[in-house]
C-alpha cells in the first residue's frame, strides 16, 4: 500500500516546510518538494490513497510516554485497559505509549513484566513499549533489572511516595540507581516525601478535613521539592540519569533546573493538568466533585504562579516534554471508593485523548511555538526513550506515524463529545480547542479519519527501545 500526503505544512521539532510525503508500506518513503515527479513517474497517479492535507499541519504521530492502563490501585484498576486506552490515545494523535508494567512487593519483577505482556498483546490499537516499575528493590529484583535491556526495557520507575505499597527508602533508591549508572537504564522516579504526607493525611483526617480539596493539602509543594532535590543528589552521587515524572510545583522545576546548569542527566515531564487545572478550581469543587482531578502529583494553587512557570519551563527547556500520566477511574464505583476519605479516592486522570489538543492550545495563545509543540509530544519522548528514528520523526526510514492536524478546525471536549476514554466523565468538560486532529496514521495505516475509527486492537506492536538517545 502507498500513500502520499499532499499539499500539508511538514512540522518537526527544527522547523516547518511545506512538503508531500509519500509512504510505502509501514514506513516513510520520501519526503519531497510539494507537486514532485520521481523517477519521471508522476507520484499522484502512481499510488493507492492521496490524502489532500491543504491548509493543514502534517506531524509526527504523538507519543505519550507516561500511562497506567488496568493499573490496580487502591482496590480498584485503572478503568481503561489496552484496547480502549489505545483505541482513544489514537482519536487524540497519539500513535505510540510507554506504559508501566508492574512489580508489586514480594513478587518476582519478570512476573510482573510478564503480566504487563498478557494484557497488553494483541489488544492495542498503536505500537507500545514498556518501563519497568519496581516496587520491591532486593538482590533478586535488582538482578532481573539489569536484564531488561535486552528485552528493549531501558527505563524503570521507583517510587518515594506510597509507603507499603510502592515506596522505596533512600537507600533502596540508591541501590536501582548505581544498577542505572551500570547499564545506562534511565530511572524515573515519583518524588514526594510519602511518609511525611503520610503523617498530614491523617492529621487532617483526624481533624474532619475529608473533602478531596484536602489531597492537594496534604501533598504539599514543599514535599515535591524535597524529594525532587534528595533524588537529584542520589543521582549525583551514583551518576545514575535521572527523570522526574509528572512535575506539578514551580519549585520541583527549580530543582530539576538548578541540576542541568551543572551539566547533569536530569531530565522533567509534566502533565496537561498541571498546566491548565488547580487546587482552587477543580479539586475544591463542591461537595465530592473534586474526586475527578484527585492524581498525584496533586494539583497545585493557581495564586501561587506554578501553571505559568510549568509553561515557561516548556518554552526553556527546563522542563522536556508532556506526558498524561494517565490513569483513569470513574466516579461510580471507583473514585466513589473514597467518600468521607479523601486518601481513599483513587489517584489518577484521563488525559490520553486530549494531550496533542491541549498543547495544541498551548501554540494558539503564544505560550510555545508550533515546532516546540511537536518537540514536547512527540520528538523528545522518542529521543528521552530510546525511539528516535522510528518515531518521532518524518524523515525516509521512520514508521509512518502521521497525525494531519487541522488549525482552522475546532474541537470540544466533553462527555457526551469527544470522549472515547472509559469513563463516565471527562475532567476536560467544555474545554474548547482551536484546532482539530483529522487523519491519523500507525506505521501508515489510517486509524482516524474522516471522524471515524479505522483500526482495531492489535494493530499496535510492541517496540523493544534502545538506550535514552536525549542524554549528555
Amino acid at each position: 500500500m502507498k500513500t502520499l500526503i499532499k499539499n500539508g505544512l511538514v512540522v518537526s521539532s527544527t522547523g516547518r516546510q511545506p512538503a508531500d510525503v509519500l509512504i510505502d508500506g509501514e514506513t516513510i518513503a520520501a519526503v519531497l518538494a510539494p507537486g514532485s515527479v520521481l523517477l519521471g513517474f508522476d507520484i499522484e497517479q502512481n499510488v493507492d490513497v492521496v490524502i489532500d492535507a491543504a491548509g493543514k499541519y502534517v506531524i509526527p504521530g504523538g507519543i505519550d510516554a507516561h500511562t497506567h492502563m488496568s493499573l490496580p490501585f487502591g482496590g480498584t484498576a485503572a478503568s481503561d485497559t489496552f484496547e480502549t486506552g489505545t483505541r482513544a490515545a489514537a482519536w487524540g494523535g497519539t500513535t505510540t505509549i510507554i506504559d508501566f508494567a508492574v512489580q508489586t512487593f514480594g513478587q518476582r519483577l519478570e512476573d510482573g513484566l510478564a503480566k504487563w505482556h498478557s494484557m497488553a498483546e494483541g489488544e492495542c490499537a498503536i505500537d507500545y513499549g514498556f518501563h519497568q516499575i519496581v516496587g520491591d528493590v532486593n538482590d533478586e529484583s535488582l538482578r532481573a533489572l539489569r536484564g531488561l535491556v535486552d528485552q528493549g526495557i531501558t527505563s524503570f520507575k521507583l517510587f518515594m511516595a506510597y509507603p507499603g505499597v510502592f515506596y522505596s527508602d533512600d537507600a533502596q533508591v540508591l541501590r536501582a540507581m548505581q544498577v542505572s549508572a551500570d547499564t545506562g537504564m534511565l530511572t524515573m522516579m515519583h518524588a514526594e516525601n510519602g511518609p511525611a504526607i503520610d503523617v498530614l493525611v491523617q492529621q487532617l483526617l483526624a481533624e474532619g478535613k475529608t473533602d478531596p480539596y484536602y489531597h492537594g493539602i496534604a501533598r504539599a509543594w514543599q514535599l515535591e521539592e524535597e524529594a525532587t532535590h534528595r533524588a537529584i543528589m542520589l543521582a549525583d552521587l551514583t551518576g545514575a540519569p535521572l527523570y522526574v515524572v509528572h512535575v506539578s510545583a514551580r519549585q520541583a522545576v527549580e530543582q530539576l533546573a538548578a541540576a542541568r546548569d551543572r551539566g547533569r542527566n536530569v531530565f522533567g515531564e509534566t502533565c496537561p493538568q498541571y498546566l491548565y487545572l488547580s487546587l482552587e478550581d477543580n479539586l475544591g469543587a463542591p461537595g465530592f466533585e473534586g474526586a475527578k482531578w484527585v492524581c498525584s502529583t496533586p494539583l497545585r494553587s493557581k495564586h501561587e504562579g506554578h501553571q505559568d512557570y510549568l509553561w515557561q519551563s516548556l518554552r526553556t527547556n527546563d522542563l522536556q516534554l508532556v506526558s498524561t500520566d494517565h490513569c483513569p477511574f470513574c466516579m461510580k464505583g471507583q473514585k466513589e471508593l473514597g467518600l468521607g476519605d479523601f486518601s481513599k479516592i483513587p489517584n489518577g486522570i484521563g488525559s490520553i485523548e486530549h494531550r496533542m489538543d491541549l498543547l495544541y492550545q498551548g501554540v494558539v495563545e503564544g505560550r510555545i511555538s508550533l515546532e516546540r509543540w511537536v518537540e514536547i509530544t512527540s520528538t523528545t519522548p522518542a529521543r528521552m526513550f530510546g525511539l528516535y528514528g522510528r518515531k518521532g520523526v518524518i524523515a525516509p526510514g521512520a514508521d509512518a506515524d502521521i497525525v494531519v492536524y487541522d488549525p482552522n478546525g475546532h474541537t470540544s471536549i466533553g462527555y457526551n463529545k469527544t470522549h472515547h476514554m472509559n469513563m463516565d466523565y471527562s475532567a476536560w468538560e467544555g474545554y474548547e480547542i482551536d484546532g482539530h486532529v483529522d487523519t491519523v496514521l500507525a506505521r501508515g495505516k489510517r486509524v482516524i479519519d474522516g471522524g471515524q475509527y479505522l483500526g482495531a486492537k492489535g494493530d499496535g506492536r510492541f517496540l523493544r527501545r534502545d538506550l535514552s538517545q536525549y542524554l549528555i
